[in-house]
């Protein structure tokens, strides 16, 4: 059974480069999140794996083009159209807010899930650059009532790991919803963070600290790194 919840007690942080992890899951997630094609003229749904491979290779072009640091302010753009196109951010917000969602009124909700794109997006944008080669294998393809696991392998000069991308299918395409590195998973990973702060101040005061860019996430530290 794909697993579609939410395991933070599965997160690691004990290393001191986590900066480093994150920037190879973000490399991975874009290469996975940007490579989502619309179904084919012929009607048929291509499956998450192929949606994937098919555009690599100009995913690739678009992060060499973008590495440049002048181009900050559209790298974000760009990124934050594929988070609104291509991820289930609604449901990744959700999750990773955990039961403090329900606390919050519908136009406190709205506000929250348009900070978690802007964190997400800032996350990935400032990593982007640290992509220097990294190959992806495609190891295997899941599926199960509408979800999907694509099984990656992530391989370069400086890292070698596994990592599994969570999809849903929505509308004749697929929407990624969690990424699992090495059986650390992403929500996983915003919701312990958050959990922290709400417990030690508030959810309003870690919205004020999204806002505010003084949110650090902490994602996939690695022990030993």
């Amino acid at each position: 059974m794909i697993h579609t919840g939410m395991t933070a007690g599965m997160i690691e942080i004990c290393g001191s480069r986590h900066g480093y992890w994150w920037g190879v899951v973000s490399v991975a997630m874009i290469i996975c999140l940007m490579s989502q094609t619309p179904v084919t003229a012929a009607g048929s749904e291509q499956g998450p794996t192929e949606t994937v491979k098919g555009t690599v290779t100009e995913l690739l072009s678009i992060l060499k083009e973008l590495k440049d640091p002048n181009r900050s302010e559209a790298r974000r753009g760009e990124i934050e159209q594929v988070i609104r196109h291509r991820v289930h951010y609604e449901d990744m917000a959700k999750r990773s807010l955990g039961g403090s969602w329900v606390q919050l009124s519908h136009v406190a909700r709205r506000e929250y899930v348009g900070l978690f794109v802007q964190l997400l997006r800032d996350s990935i944008a400032n990593r982007m650059v640290e992509y220097s080669g990294e190959r992806i294998s495609y190891l295997s393809e899941r599926r199960e009532a509408g979800f999907a696991e694509v099984k990656t392998r992530l391989v370069g000069d400086k890292v070698d790991t596994f990592i599994d991308f969570r999809l849903i299918s929505r509308d004749g395409g697929w929407l990624v919803y969690d990424a699992v590195m090495d059986g650390a998973s992403l929500v996983g990973s915003y919701h312990a963070q958050f959990a922290s702060i709400i417990r030690e101040a508030s959810c309003a005061q870690l919205m004020e600290r999204i806002k505010e860019k003084t949110l650090i996430v902490k994602l996939f530290e690695k022990s030993g790194s």
